[in-house]
């Protein structure tokens, strides 16, 4: 399978390390991996803000660019939700890309959806001495269905074990620019995010799309929380995580 890596603009520019952990994973599985260069923005920030037709214009770019590559796949569950779900929408303006629209919608998926159900990926290559708990991050669980995927692929992974939250499918309160327009709410929910984080126990929070583990990150650090680890499933399950897959934390 030819497999085209969208990076996103958030790993190429904040943690360039999950998209070499998701191209060792693609090749792992046995798939020819291409990057497109020229990529750049998958048009959500633009779409959510109103602007359509900057949305219109780099959701066509993206398209060519991906043309000829039997899957897309992205280490994101928000930019594969924009594409999914959002696309034919968006581009429902230009009728006669309906059919490509539709069969570009089709052959894009999130990493850990597409190494279960497409893939059929049986070993990872990490390994991972600790415990960690997952976080569903909103776009992946509700408009692509990834909630299973993601653990499935963990449990392979020798030495780790999976504490779940209370409420794992629990917003962060990151929404992308929500976070910006309604900071004290937002600043809430990541306290109950960062409080059921805790109370789980596990040395390591894991889960599928970068902003969300920023903003959680962030909001860790701030309360005080210098040993919880946030890692992108993809470093985990390609042993590309930091300090070389040790997740135990000191006991307090």
């Amino acid at each position: 399978m030819k497999v085209g890596l969208f990076v996103t603009c958030l790993v190429d520019l904040m943690r360039p390390n999950i998209g070499f952990a998701a191209i060792k994973l693609l090749e792992a599985a046995g798939c020819e991996v291409v990057v497109p260069a020229a990529q750049t923005c998958c048009g959500q920030p633009g779409y959510n803000s109103g602007d359509r037709k900057a949305a219109q214009a780099l959701a066509r770019k993206l398209m060519r660019e991906f043309s000829d590559c039997d899957y897309v796949v992205l280490p994101s569950g928000s930019c594969g939700g924009m594409i999914r779900a959002h696309y034919p929408e968006l581009l429902s303006e230009f009728p006669e890309l309906g059919e490509e629209v539709e069969a570009f919608a089709r052959k894009t998926y999130e990493l850990t959806d597409f190494l279960v159900n497409v893939a059929r990926l049986e070993r990872v290559p990490g390994r991972f001495s600790g415990s960690i708990t997952y976080h569903d991050a909103c776009s992946g669980l509700r408009e692509l269905g990834v909630k299973s995927q993601p653990r499935a692929l963990l449990l392979k992974v020798p030495g780790l074990t999976i504490r779940e939250m209370q409420q794992p499918e629990q917003c962060c309160g990151f929404g992308g620019t929500f976070a910006v327009k309604y900071g004290d709410i937002s600043t809430r929910i990541a306290d109950l995010k960062c409080e059921d984080v805790r109370s789980s126990g596990a040395d390591a929070l894991v889960l599928g799309d970068l902003g969300c583990m920023l903003n959680i990150e962030g909001r860790l650090r701030r309360r005080g929380d210098t040993r919880t680890r946030v890692l992108h499933v993809a470093e985990v399950l390609a042993g590309m995580d930091k300090n070389e897959g040790r997740g135990t934390r000191d006991e307090e």
